[in-house]
């Protein structure tokens, strides 16, 4: 018995599946680490500096459960939040990840359309950074927060959109058949 998928005389083609390609993966700027990394570093020969310089052994303790609570409020913390957040574009969709214990995950589909906003900040404008906001109809506004390379993410979303629209966009009907009147002769 033929396969059903073969094509042949009197048998469709198959529908092309379309793949889903993965377009970027963007993270916020790193920027945002630059304050712990510092303040690790200072902490560090700070606690480096005293630790051992008092006579009560108590007192060398302290200093060193002092430098870690610092390091892990300060230095850790900020970087498991700035983990925490991914954006990824594919040919398809926009996928917002956010969260460590609790994840949320959201998807814009490109096929639906949206609109697209660039927000920068001065400081975001030196590091090229910015936020990019994706709305669309009704519901909440999408923000991608500090993305490095806003305008060309934003320039990218409007490429995918105008193509996904393009596909799902039905065909044009046909013309209706024009009836000729018959020939005299």
């Amino acid at each position: 018995m033929a396969d059903p998928g073969m094509t042949g005389p009197g048998r469709p083609a198959p529908p092309a599946a379309a793949t889903e390609r993965v377009v970027a993966r963007l993270r916020p700027h790193a920027r945002r680490l630059l304050l712990p990394a510092l303040l690790l570093i200072a902490v560090s020969g700070a606690g480096a500096y005293f630790f051992g310089s008092f006579d009560l052994e108590w007192q060398n303790w302290a200093v060193l459960i002092g430098g870690g609570v610092i390091v892990l409020v300060a230095c850790v913390l900020p970087f498991i939040a700035w983990l925490s957040v991914r954006y990824v574009i594919t040919t398809r969709r926009l996928i917002v990840r956010r969260g460590f214990f609790v994840r949320t995950r959201q998807e814009l589909y490109h096929a639906r359309g949206y609109g697209i906003t660039v927000h920068k900040s001065w400081v975001q404008s030196a590091f090229g950074s910015g936020n990019v906001r994706v709305t669309s109809g009704g519901e909440v506004p999408v923000v991608l927060r500090d993305v490095p390379g806003a305008v060309l993410v934003q320039n990218a979303l409007h490429e995918l959109v105008a193509e996904n629209q393009s596909i799902a966009a039905p065909y044009p009907a046909a013309p209706a058949p024009t009836q000729q009147p018959p020939v005299q002769r």
